[in-house]
């Protein structure tokens, strides 16, 4: 009767390990083939210690059958069970190849990153001396303005300035003139009608 039970229970943990997957679940289910197992060594010992008896009770042929059924069940659980360590190595391979392309390509855009800073830093660097460059143009260019200017006018000051003595020289002569001929239309009627016709005296 415990043999029975002990081959239905180790029935319905290999139904559930075939539709079942994960990690927890085999736990669960090699902690419940270790307890069969347990039980199995538990009933071996109990039938060898006792004396073979005549009747329903008695360890029969096919008691011996079954416990060869669940040793052959039991390796054929252990080859199930090195089948799926042998997937889950291969899923930890496939992850440690997961992590490795995943640092690869971390690295891959730290130094695309740096590339990219490298080159706005180059560019920043070339608006800077564009603008350095168009300033100083700008500062050149007023400077040349402002001192051309200066020599452009700087002789036509000094010719107006000789122009304005001239006309001063000029002036006190026709002054001085102008009064030599006050003086003789003194004497000179022609020379004083003619001196009133253009309002000097």
């Amino acid at each position: 009767m415990l043999l029975t039970a002990i081959k239905l229970n180790i029935n319905i943990d290999l139904n559930i390990f075939k539709f079942v997957t994960g990690k927890g679940c085999l736990i669960m289910y090699r902690f419940n083939v270790i307890t069969n197992l347990f039980l199995l060594i538990i009933l071996s010992g109990l039938i060898n210690s006792q004396p073979v008896m005549a009747g329903s009770d008695a360890f029969t042929q096919k008691d011996r059958e079954l416990l060869i059924r669940l040793d052959e069940r039991l390796n054929q659980v252990d080859k199930r069970f090195e089948q799926i360590d042998k997937r889950f190595e291969q899923v930890d391979k496939r992850f440690e190849q997961i992590e490795i392309r995943i640092s690869e390509l971390r690295e891959d855009m730290n130094k695309r990153f740096e590339q990219v800073d490298k080159r706005f830093d180059f560019m920043l660097q070339i608006m800077i001396a564009i603008v350095g460059a168009f300033v100083a143009i700008v500062a050149i260019t007023i400077g040349f303005a402002l001192w051309d200017r200066r020599t452009m006018i700087r002789p036509f000051e000094t010719r107006v300035q000789e122009i304005e003595n001239d006309i001063i020289k000029d002036r006190r002569r026709l002054e001085a003139l102008i009064d030599l001929l006050k003086q003789q239309a003194k004497t000179d009627q022609k020379l004083a009608s003619l001196l009133k016709s253009f309002s000097l005296l």
